[in-house]
């Protein structure tokens, strides 16, 4: 049982800390309330167990243990397609997380004999170091595939817009705001720390996936009709930059990463906040039958118009 808090998972505990409790007072999930915050409450408690895990394998417990409060936040409080985005988003992250496991595992068992004793203590292990050139670069793929899942990297990034879509708007919000950080901070924190030889190795082809990823994201968030899919496919984009920054692998890259993560959990949960707000009110996300909102409710098109700048990194 190993927690600890450094610069990189201060900030992302920080807003967690402040994401749930907006989300919590803000939403209102319509029916079987008790059920719905139960299961927000351990959505959060995973989360911070993950930003706050020095230990390999409690990393491993509180990284699945996200997978099942939102599974049926999507499944019990979601839109008409809300079965099917679950199920897609448990599969896919269920697929990666088998990946990580045998990682984990491996990566202990190998370096037993430089620790001098089997422990998953990431501390240990990082300090210990000197995994060999191939079996650091097979551990380095398997932690990469469960992180790219949950990034999402493109192109393991199907689930995200189906299961951003179908989410009830506080689950919307927490899975951009939050859940996706998990698997940029895993692949600082456990990735790119415990094996850097294989990090500079893999680091042409993460880069280019992230570029397209950004590029991909950009262009698709431009043709979709529906308002949540449009904030979700911005999120692709935006987690493209933080990847690109985090295998930069320089300190003012991985520096500007993590507060692009910041950054991206404020700016889109707060989108996805505006959204569920309209969609309240109006029962549609169709852009085209929501125009002229602005004469209607001019203070929120005000806030809107704010989140929208934060959103596309207007200075100040």
């Amino acid at each position: 049982w190993h927690l600890g808090v450094d610069g990189i998972s201060l900030f992302l505990v920080l807003l967690t800390a402040v994401l749930f409790p907006l989300v919590i007072a803000g939403v209102d999930p319509h029916h079987d309330a008790p059920r719905y915050f139960a299961w927000m409450l351990l959505l959060e408690a995973g989360v911070m167990g993950s930003f706050l895990s020095l230990d390999l394998f409690l990393f491993f417990v509180f990284f699945e243990i996200v997978l099942v409060p939102m599974y049926f936040l999507i499944g019990g409080w979601g839109y008409d397609q809300r079965v099917y985005a679950a199920v897609k988003f448990f599969l896919y992250t269920m697929a990666g997380s088998a990946f990580l496991l045998v990682g984990i595992v491996a990566t202990a068992f190998l370096a037993r004999e430089r620790t001098g004793a089997l422990t998953f203590d990431v501390v240990r292990i990082a300090e210990a170091g000197g995994f060999g050139v191939a079996e650091g670069r097979w551990l380095f793929a398997a932690f990469m595939v469960a992180f790219a899942v949950k990034v999402p990297l493109f192109p393991l990034h199907t689930w995200l817009p189906d299961a951003h879509t179908q989410a009830p708007t506080g689950g919307s919000v927490i899975l951009a705001g939050v859940l996706l950080k998990l698997g940029t901070y895993g692949m600082l924190r456990f990735a790119i720390a415990l094996f850097p030889e294989a990090a500079t190795w893999a680091r042409p082809v993460v880069l280019t996936l992230a570029v397209v990823g950004i590029v991909y994201g950009a262009v698709a968030a431009t043709m979709q009709t529906d308002l949540k899919r449009l904030v979700a496919y911005s999120s692709v984009a935006h987690l493209g930059f933080i990847v690109l920054g985090t295998f930069a692998l320089t300190t003012e890259a991985a520096t500007g990463g993590v507060l692009q993560m910041v950054n991206h959990g404020v700016s889109t949960g707060a989108l996805f906040l505006l959204v569920g707000m309209i969609y309240e009110r109006r029962h549609t996300r169709a852009i085209a039958d929501l125009g002229g909102i602005q004469t209607v409710a001019p203070i929120f098109a005000g806030f809107f118009m704010v989140v929208m700048l934060s959103s596309i990194g207007v200075p100040g």
